[in-house]
């Protein structure tokens, strides 16, 4: 089971406050220096088509991005390591700019529908994709995009969330599929009333 997640998050100011609010700190003990992914956990990343990237600014302010792309474009290279292809956008580049000083980051990837969600705590770093023009052949990105820059993180903790709070909400693609087969019982209905009329 993975622990170094919890043990990283669990500082002593969230000890006291568990304390607070809930009599006895729940702080895990020692475990492993770094989470290593599992199937579980690669085949939920391959099939995500999006996540929320956070990073920090060197003022010390957080910042969240949402990231897109199709399914899978989060790649995993093994069981510690993500890849992803970075292209145009806007032209801020506040991520590429906040790993420049500080390599932390956290991935929130989350599955809507089935209500499932799983935290990813590493450290990224930001490669040329002239660099590397292997790697940047391999990463599923948008089609005619080209890719500037490859964003590679080195997971060292994980967590599966609870999925209590978590509301359902489904892909346009998901919301067809389950459409489908109305439309077609539909269909047969139609097509046996005008029979009998």
């Amino acid at each position: 089971m993975a622990q170094h997640y919890m043990e990283l998050m669990s500082t002593p100011e969230v000890a006291r406050a568990q304390e607070q609010y809930y009599g006895r700190s729940m702080v895990p003990g020692a475990g492993s220096p770094v989470d290593v992914l599992g199937q579980e956990e690669l085949d939920f990343i391959a099939a995500r088509d999006s996540f929320y990237l956070a990073s920090v600014t060197e003022t010390g302010w957080p910042y969240v991005q949402h990231r897109g792309g199709p399914p899978g474009f989060l790649q995993p290279i093994n069981h510690r390591t993500l890849a992803f292809a970075d292209y145009r956008g806007n032209r801020q580049m506040l991520s590429t700019g906040n790993l420049a000083t500080n390599d932390r980051v956290s991935l929130f990837l989350m599955d809507y529908p089935r209500r499932e969600r799983l935290k990813l705590l590493g450290h990224s770093r930001v490669v040329d994709a002239k660099d590397l023009p292997e790697v940047a052949a391999k990463l599923i990105g948008a089609p005619g995009m080209p890719v500037e820059r490859i964003f590679f993180i080195d997971v060292v903790g994980f967590d599966w969330n609870c999925p209590k709070y978590i509301t359902p909400r489904y892909t346009a693609a998901e919301v067809e599929e389950l459409l489908d087969p109305l439309r077609r019982r539909i269909a047969e209905l139609e097509g046996t009333l005008r029979k009998t009329l």
